[in-house]
């Protein structure tokens, strides 16, 4: 029961797109499992891109089946914007499956995001503003709306009466903004029914007893470590648990039944939105990496922070995801730089600290200690085996994996399906 868990191992947004359609051909599902559409996946298949938000990236495989878990918050309209667009494109969409329990991203979840968070100012978190935290909030006070709940007005009726009910007082009160209407929103989450049915499925079921009959489950977190509400830079995460451990409660898979976690790095350092990064570059050599590296947010569009490699936050995503694997992604972004610093630690108060702090305090005030490490200069896009890279890519390499305390069994050396090299095979 081959079950393999990918993830990303920074802020997100490390390409993890471009690692679950490599493996799609190889696998039979590929299971979102947390998140909503503020995760963004940019995939390229010979001269198409294609920019996935909501849907797992094995769409774009027909050999494997989509699936979208009930860790998943769901936005109706987005989701079938997207598939709409894949679908103008000639893109099969028809075996998507969606969870019963996956949670319902309503209107006045988007509202709320977008008031809550101008509300805030400088104290903002820099979400997309797309409702997914208010859509988890309601999930853990109860008054959340599932997929399963558009097929029985009455239930659904009294759930948006009861989570409008506290919602309406503040809007009005509060933030002074005009009441949203019970029935309005009870009309348009119906009007998703009927379309949505086709695909809504007990996925757990599902998958269980596909891993019992040997098939090859691949379950897709979005965002990244980092921005785990629980293990990452809190407060300004994500409000779910891209970690490997949010893979079995947003799929309903036991522990047990993992086999391999691959973690998603970089070969530099990004981070979209706000909070400590301790090797965010301001000068030119961060206006490099953004611009050879098309730095900007799938979802929101806006230009990623860039910095150099940062080991210890590598380290840290071992450990609490109990990594086997790293899938390193834009090696070839560093073409051309003479020399490549690398943090290995920080400072922290005067003394050198090893490891991710666990104190935010402590955290906003890293600075990163670096040792430089030999660039190199020639086109490594080409290379299809390990030993076609530069001698100092060869090196930059290894030297990444002895600190990061896990192999690194491929490696994206461009933008494209085939542009990777294959070290070791994750099935």
């Amino acid at each position: 029961m081959p079950a393999l868990v990918l993830l990303g191992a920074q802020w997100g947004d490390e390409g993890k797109g471009k690692a679950t359609d490599l493996l799609g051909g190889s696998v039979d599902y590929v299971v979102r499992y947390q998140g909503g559409n503020n995760a963004g996946h940019t995939v390229v298949v010979g001269d198409q891109k294609y920019a996935l938000h909501l849907l797992p990236s094995g769409i774009l495989t027909p050999e494997c089946t989509p699936v979208i878990g009930n860790g998943v918050v769901v936005d109706p309209s987005v989701l079938f914007s997207e598939l709409n667009g894949l679908n103008e494109r000639g893109v099969d969409t028809s075996k998507l499956l969606i969870s019963g329990n996956a949670h319902i991203i309503t209107p006045y979840n988007v509202t709320v995001d977008k008031v809550t968070e101008r509300f805030l100012g400088k104290r903002k978190i820099g979400t997309t503003g797309r409702g997914i935290g208010p859509t988890y909030a309601d999930k853990i006070n109860r008054v959340g709306i599932r997929v399963q709940d558009l097929y029985d007005e009455s239930i659904l009726t009294q759930k948006v009466e009861a989570s409008l009910d506290i919602k309406n007082q503040m809007l009005t009160k509060l933030y002074n903004r005009r009441a949203i209407a019970i029935e309005q929103v009870v009309e348009e989450l119906l009007s998703y029914a009927d379309r949505l049915k086709p695909y809504v499925a007990d996925t757990v079921l599902l998958l269980n007893k596909a891993l019992d009959d040997d098939k090859v489950v691949l379950f897709e977190g979005g965002q990244g470590t980092l921005l785990d509400i629980d293990h990452g830079t809190y407060p300004f995460v994500t409000s779910s648990n891209p970690t490997a451990g949010g893979a079995c409660t947003g799929a309903g898979v036991g522990p047990t039944k993992i086999s391999r976690v691959i973690g998603i790095l970089k070969a530099y350092t990004t981070r979209v939105g706000s909070g400590p990064f301790p090797t965010e570059l301001f000068d030119a050599d961060g206006d490099a990496l953004r611009r050879i590296g098309g730095e900007r947010g799938v979802t929101t569009g806006r230009d990623r922070r860039c910095g150099w490699f940062d080991a210890v936050i590598a380290r840290y995503a071992t450990r609490v995801n109990g990594l086997t694997d790293f899938f390193l992604t834009k090696l070839d972004v560093l073409t051309g730089w003479e020399e490549i610093p690398v943090c290995v630690a920080y400072e922290i108060d005067g003394k050198r600290v090893e490891e991710l702090p666990y104190s935010q305090t402590d955290f906003h005030h890293a600075k990163p200690i670096y040792e430089t490490l030999p660039g190199w200069s020639e086109d490594i896009t080409k290379a299809k085996t390990f030993a076609d890279l530069p001698k100092n890519a060869q090196a930059y390499v290894k030297a990444l994996e002895e600190m990061s305390g896990a192999p690194i069994s491929a490696i994206g050396v461009g933008p494209g399906r085939t542009e990777t090299i294959e070290i070791n095979s994750f099935i």
